[in-house]
């Protein structure tokens, strides 16, 4: 053998071998448990659809997957921890637009949102819905605005603390339509939901799914989804748009992620198990009951949303001066 393919044949060999490995792997996967980190407390949204798609792929893939809730630091202990594990196929993470608002609101993060994670699937978006106290005197998104326009400074809103959607679109709310509102923090969305109902604050944007109750019962008073269409579960409140408001849009997504450099092959099969429960009749009714709306997407799309939710995000948090913890 002549010298050039004695050269040839040894670089090409060990990318042979790397990639018969990874054809074996992924054909031998999942052969152990699966880690699903959800960087929320339990009982929260991502949690609930954390626990319902890990539960529906181990039945689908005869594997067992375990939730693993991890938070703390605004979902950040669990994002650097799933960051940090090893690329196999074994730690997967399910988070929500947290992802995207992290790197503008804090200086120093363990992790690198953009090159610390690959993305499997877009999974679900929670709309959010704009909430009044019925004592404030307006029944639309635009009375609220025009009301606290002639009263600058003196209507407040609550939210579940600094960098929160709840906080958040209220900032992007101010920035379009040039008012000022107060904000009053509290320790999580439900205790500022309270605060809304015993009168503390005026208003407060939270997840439709945490809020129906309370709507049902006339104890808030919904003016808004921002949301581009309708909720299903409320379809009497217009969206923003249709309210007057463009551009007034805040969801909750959420996607599925794993640690970069983990194979190509396990990255496709989780896609396709994943496309696979979004399709299953029982699976999309056990979310719409949790207000949960399926928004399946490929990973270029989730990547893509990533990307344009993190400069969105970014220029809200600039504009409103927040500065990085």
């Amino acid at each position: 053998m002549s010298m050039p393919l004695r050269l040839l044949h040894a670089s090409v060999a060990p990318l042979l071998i790397a990639l018969a490995a990874n054809v074996a792997c992924a054909q031998s996967y999942p052969n152990k448990p699966i880690r699903v980190v959800m960087p929320f407390p339990i009982g929260g949204p991502s949690d609930i659809l954390g626990r319902a798609i890990a539960q529906k792929l181990g039945e689908q893939m005869g594997a067992n997957l375990i939730p693993d809730n991890r938070p703390g630091a605004g979902g950040n202990l669990g994002l650097a921890l799933a960051a940090k594990a090893p690329p196999d196929g074994y730690t997967l993470l399910v988070t929500s637009s947290a992802i995207a608002v992290s790197p503008s609101l804090y200086a120093k993060l363990d992790y690198d949102a953009a090159k610390d994670f690959v993305p499997i699937a877009r999974l679900a978006e929670i709309p959010n819905v704009l909430l009044v106290n019925p004592s404030v005197q307006a029944k639309t998104l635009k009375e609220f605005v025009a009301l606290a326009r002639a009263n600058p400074g003196k209507l407040n809103y609550g939210s579940g603390g600094a960098g929160t959607t709840n906080h958040l679109a209220n900032e992007l709310l101010m920035s379009l339509e040039k008012i000022n509102l107060v904000h009053v923090p509290y320790k999580g969305a439900s205790v500022a939901v309270f605060s809304l109902i015993g009168g503390e604050v005026d208003e407060v944007v939270v997840a439709v799914a945490s809020s129906l109750t309370q709507i049902r019962a006339g104890k808030v008073r919904a003016l808004a989804v921002l949301s581009d269409r309708r909720a299903p579960t409320l379809p009497e409140v217009p969206t923003a748009k249709e309210a007057g408001v463009e551009n007034f849009v805040m969801p909750i997504w959420f996607g599925m992620f794993a640690p970069a450099a983990t194979p190509r092959e396990i990255i496709a099969r989780l896609q396709r198990e994943v496309t696979s429960a979004m399709a299953a009749p029982d699976f999309r009714e056990r979310l719409a009951s949790a207000g949960v709306e399926p928004w399946l997407g490929t990973p270029d799309e989730l990547a893509t949303l990533v990307r344009n939710e993190t400069a969105r995000y970014a220029a809200i948090i600039k504009r409103a001066g927040l500065r990085p913890e």
